[in-house]
């Protein structure tokens, strides 16, 4: 038996949310009975598939490569969108499953190692990097819960939170797929590419992401109790 929930009061403020197309698109899933955990889990997939697609642009030659860095750009963004429409959908329809908080975290995490490490093994791009950018991706979303759970509100400001990690592995991917050959600037050793480039950029900025929510929870925590 499905069981009543209430719109969360902190969600991440996203402008899409009240696109009419998002709108529509939630009202019709709802109205065919899609589950918000199920939707959760389709965009897990999209993302371990993005990961996949991306990875694989080291081992083939072109014109597969450049198809294969626009379906895991496409599948990075079908993943935002089902990111956008569990919640939505959940929402509309009133009903939600005791671990749906869960569904929405869990595959987010995997979504982002896979998508990162992915785009670390692809054309251009650096492994080493590519488990860094995972590894600090998923320490936002930790710093934000323990902030939560410290009693502080929910934090989703950037410079590197999840749209806007995902903004840059999209625009690379697209870059990758479109650009002349020799387009992509060489980085170190010149094996290196945009996707290098890419993921120290999300790297770097996601570790100032952590200290900047830190130093918001810390702050909000210390007026909540007074300490110094």
């Amino acid at each position: 038996m499905a069981e009543t929930i209430h719109e969360p009061l902190e969600r991440r403020p996203l402008a899409s949310r009240s696109w009419k197309v998002s709108r529509l698109a939630a009202e019709k899933l709802a109205r065919a009975g899609a589950s918000p955990n199920g939707i959760s889990m389709a965009g897990m997939a999209a993302g371990v598939l993005a990961g996949l697609l991306l990875a694989s642009t080291s081992r083939i030659d072109e014109p597969w490569s450049r198809a294969a860095w626009l379906l895991g750009a496409l599948f990075v963004q079908a993943r935002l969108a089902a990111n956008l429409l569990d919640g939505m959908v959940a929402v509309a329809t009133g009903r939600t499953s005791p671990v749906g908080e869960l569904y929405n975290e869990v595959p987010d995490r995997i979504s982002d190692m896979a998508t990162l490490a992915g785009l670390g093994y692809a054309s251009g791009g650096h492994p080493v990097l590519g488990w860094a950018a995972a590894s600090t991706a998923v320490l936002t979303a930790y710093v934000r819960a323990m902030g939560k759970a410290a009693g502080a509100p929910q934090d989703y400001r950037g410079p590197m939170a999840k749209p806007h990690r995902m903004f840059i592995v999209t625009v690379t991917a697209l870059w990758c797929a479109f650009a002349p050959g020799g387009w992509g600037p060489a980085v170190g050793s010149g094996q290196w590419g945009p996707a290098t480039l890419a993921l120290a950029i999300i790297a770097v900025g996601s570790l100032i992401t952590c200290l900047r929510r830190l130093r918001r929870a810390a702050d909000v925590l210390r007026g909540l109790r007074g300490a110094p």
